[in-house]
């Protein structure tokens, strides 16, 4: 069975070219779609995924505040930031609210390598 995949980025075009991207890897599967923090945490309730690639900056609630809430109420869930602002301050506060690390959205390769290490990690 594959693992479960939630995107969360409020770009419909980051979102579809991840999509597009995970269904050639046959041990993923996206279960669902987010465009915010808040419809992030509903989404992880609904679909109880395996793993959310969480983008940073979103409106309504950024992923930093999403994944402290995902974090309390779901500590199985994986989480990566995927974002443009990365550095080594955003990766500590990634850290430290349950993600599991920061990725650039310039280095997808980077992407699918820390997908591959958590989900090998998981299982």
């Amino acid at each position: 069975m594959p693992y479960r995949i939630l995107l969360v980025d409020d770009s419909e075009l980051v979102r579809h070219s991840l999509r597009s991207c995970f269904e050639q890897t046959v041990d993923w599967a996206v279960c669902g779609e987010a465009g915010d923090g808040r419809e992030a945490i509903d989404q992880v309730r609904l679909l109880d995924p395996d793993l959310v690639i969480m983008d940073l900056s979103m409106p309504n609630m950024n992923g930093l505040d999403a994944a402290r809430e995902i974090r309390r109420a779901y500590p199985n869930v994986l989480m990566l930031m995927f974002t443009t602002f990365n550095s080594p301050a955003l990766e500590r506060q990634a850290l430290a609210v349950g993600c599991s690390g920061v990725v650039s959205k310039s280095d997808v390769q980077s992407l699918f390598l820390s997908i591959g290490n958590l989900l090998d990690f998981k299982n």
